[in-house]
Formats: structure tokens, C-alpha cells, sequence
């Protein structure tokens, strides 16, 4: 945690009271992206990958490019991507040209979609730099101030190259009914007002607004029935087949809810983008990796027992271990303490393990806790106890060390 950004630890501390645990996290120079989920979710989410793309400068740089969270929910494989593409009005192609760099640079170690595109369900979003073209400042902003942004959208270059550019076909967007997102001045809600100075000493044209920050989405399209193949279907790979039964087994929907920009955002010259969305999808799996009991009482005044029982088999290895945390813990690394599995393992047999602790690593003060099982083959946790009670030390509350001994 002491690498995490002021970002960072201001949504965790924010949504960790809501039950909130930071999954994943990457960044790239000034590009962030975080994914956190519920609790309840947390021991479903797995095989769990970041990766990154630098584009500015030459590839070189990464003030541009892309950032990348993958991971399987419920056994559905879905994909956050998060760009910072070229700036400037006339750089729309290059735009794209960036994104399908992206797209085609960035891989997993992950047989099952081992590329974005191989993703069920992928979300592209970020300041995006798209422009509004042709219109005059004057049209643009009596657009804005009619609120009838409509009028707009066709000329919005994503809009656009979305008609004719193969890759972007596939992602949608809701609709653009809120104000374009940047260029602000800073501290206001005033459109882009600065006079600066270019080459020889002449005045450049303010900033024209757009909506540089979007938030797109893409289901991969389903494979083609061997009807809808017709003759071709003697040629349909084992992979689409595949593909094939499991969209009609386990089908997933999305569905956008609320799109919008927030105005009360001022310490930027771009206004952030709100994106709320419903998903739909018949889980492929509903049982953990592994069950977790705390067993009988726990305090500091004695070693205490975590029964550990695999539900179904995984990668287990010499680095999973199992952590004691507070209800309402941030992230993975927000642990108490914890307990290498192998190497406090008291007992063993196919069904149960124990694993000891330490009343040393317990905390004499007590507090609602509940056990992680992290898995290091997988990345993730894939284990989560009921909420249990650790009680006050009653030897440290006798001796008068209570204040002396930390948490």
C-alpha cells in the first residue's frame, strides 16, 4: 500500500466502509486504472492480469497509451482498458492507429483469451481525444448552451469512425446527453477562455470543447451456428464450437444504466465521466476454491486454528497463504497478519487442513475479522470466511498492556 498513489487511497478509504476490496490496480506515468469489487464477489474473481502500452514518443513514452486489468468473473472473461490517445483535432486516424496497437500489443498468459478481443466482455474508456470537427466555436457552444447536443453527435470523430473502421464497429456508447467534457479552465465551469502564444508571437485559437472522455463497451459477437455457416460449417473450428455452447449456456448481458459527465469537478481542465452499468450473466461456477472456518474462540492470549477445506481442485503451491483481516478491509495487501498455508499446516488429510497462528500476530484489542485464502498460482483471493469475533486480550487487560502493544 505504501506505493499506491493519493488517487488510490482515497477510493479505498472511501469504499472500504461499503464493503469495497481493491482487486487490481495499474499505472503508467499519470494513467490509473482501479478495479474494486464487493467482498461477496471477491472469491469469484480470478486469474487476475495487468498489463500496460506506452505509445508517446516514438512507442517510447508513456504520457500516451494504455493501460489493462483482465480477469475471469464467474468464469465469464472480461477485460478493462483504459487510453490516453494523441491530442489534437487532425489526429483522429492516428487515434485509431494507437488503439489497434493496443489492442493487438497487448497479451495474457491465459489460453482462454489471451488477446482483448478474445475477452466476452470488454470496457475501452478513458480520455479517448476525440474532437467534434467542421463545427464552428460559436455553433459548439450554442449547442452546449441549448443543451441540444444532438446536433453534434455527427460530428463527433469517435461517431464517426465508428461507421467505417472495423475495429470499433463491434463497441458501443450510450447516448451523448451531457455537456462535452473538456477543455475547461481550471477551477470553473467556464469553457476554455485562454489566449496563449504560438510561434512568433502570435495569439493561438482557444479550444474548441468536445467529448474527449468516453466510456465504450463490447460483447464479443457469438460464434455462427453450423446452420447459420450453411456449407462452411465442415470447416468450423473445435475453439468456435466451443465458443458456440458456452454464449448458450452461460449467456451475459449488458446494460448501460447512466452515462454522464460531473460538472462539481474542478481541478482539471476535463470534467470526469460517469458510466453506470447492469450485467447479466448465469454464473459458471457458484462454489469458492476453498472453504474457510475460523475454529473456536480468538484473542492474543492463545495460538488459534484457521480449517481449511478445498472445495474443488487448484493450483495450490509453498507461496498461498491465508491472511487474517478487519471487516472492511481495502485491499489484499490490508492484512493483519497472515500465515504461510505450507508452512502452518498443524494437520492435514483430503478434506481439512489447519493452519496455525500465531497469538503473537493476533491483535490484543480485538476487532471483527474475516480470513482470506490467497492463491499465488492464481493471483487472487479464491476464499473468504464468515465475519467471526477476535476478543480482547484479558492477559493484556490484567498487566495494563493494552495501550503498550499495537493492533
Amino acid at each position: 500500500m505504501m506505493f499506491d498513489d493519493p488517487w488510490t487511497h482515497r477510493l479505498m478509504s472511501t469504499l472500504a466502509p461499503l464493503n469495497y476490496v481493491k482487486v487490481s490496480s495499474i499505472r503508467m506515468q499519470g494513467l490509473v486504472l482501479l478495479c474494486f469489487s464487493k467482498l461477496e464477489h471477491v472469491p469469484f474473481i480470478r486469474d487476475i492480469q495487468t498489463t500496460y502500452t506506452r505509445t508517446g514518443i516514438f512507442g517510447y513514452w508513456g504520457n500516451k497509451g494504455g493501460v489493462s486489468i483482465r480477469l475471469s468473473l464467474y468464469g465469464h472473461m472480461v477485460c478493462f482498458l483504459n487510453c490516453h490517445l494523441t491530442a489534437h483535432m487532425n489526429y483522429a486516424t492516428e487515434r485509431v492507429d494507437e488503439f489497434e496497437y493496443i489492442m493487438d500489443s497487448q497479451t495474457f498468459d491465459c489460453k482462454k483469451a489471451s488477446r482483448i478481443s478474445d475477452h466476452r466482455l470488454v470496457f475501452w474508456f478513458g480520455d479517448l481525444n476525440f474532437r467534434i470537427q467542421d463545427h464552428g466555436m460559436h455553433f459548439v457552444r450554442s449547442c452546449i448552451n441549448k443543451q441540444t447536443y444532438s446536433l453534434l453527435w455527427s460530428n463527433d470523430q469517435l461517431i464517426m469512425l465508428k461507421k467505417k473502421e472495423a475495429l470499433l464497429q463491434d463497441f458501443e456508447e450510450g447516448p451523448l446527453d451531457f455537456q462535452p467534457t473538456y477543455k475547461f479552465d481550471l477551477n470553473s465551469d467556464t469553457y476554455d477562455s485562454s489566449l496563449y502564444r504560438t510561434w512568433f508571437d502570435l495569439y493561438g485559437k482557444k479550444r474548441k470543447p468536445a467529448w474527449t472522455d468516453r466510456i465504450l463497451w463490447r460483447v464479443q459477437p457469438k460464434a455462427p451456428s453450423p446452420e447459420e455457416q450453411g456449407e462452411n460449417c465442415v470447416g468450423i473450428s473445435q475453439t468456435k464450437m466451443k465458443q458456440l455452447e458456452e454464449d448458450e449456456e452461460y449467456p451475459l448481458k449488458v446494460r448501460q444504466d447512466f452515462y454522464t459527465s460531473s460538472m462539481e469537478y474542478r481541478i482539471s481542465d476535463h470534467k470526469p465521466v460517469i458510466g453506470i452499468f447492469t450485467l447479466e450473466l448465469r454464473k459458471m461456477y457458484t462454489s469458492p476454491l476453498v472453504r474457510l472456518q475460523a475454529e473456536g474462540d480468538w484473542s492474543a492470549d492463545m495460538d488459534s486454528m484457521v480449517l481449511c477445506c478445498p472445495v474443488q481442485p487448484f493450483p495450490s503451491s509453498t507461496w498461498d497463504w491465508i491472511g487474517l483481516y478487519k471487516v472492511g478491509f481495502s485491499s489484499v495487501s490490508d492484512y493483519i497478519t497472515y500465515a504461510w498455508v505450507k508452512d502452518g499446516e498443524v494437520a492435514f488429510n483430503q478434506e481439512v487442513t489447519q493452519v496455525f497462528f500465531s497469538k503473537e500476530e493476533i491483535p490484543v484489542r480485538g476487532a471483527e475479522c474475516v480470513l482470506c485464502y490467497y492463491c499465488h498460482s492464481l493471483r487472487c483471493i479464491i476464499g473468504v470466511s464468515e465475519p467471526f469475533k477476535v476478543h480482547e486480550s484479558k492477559v493484556a487487560l490484567e498487566e495494563g498492556l493494552l495501550l503498550g502493544r499495537m493492533d
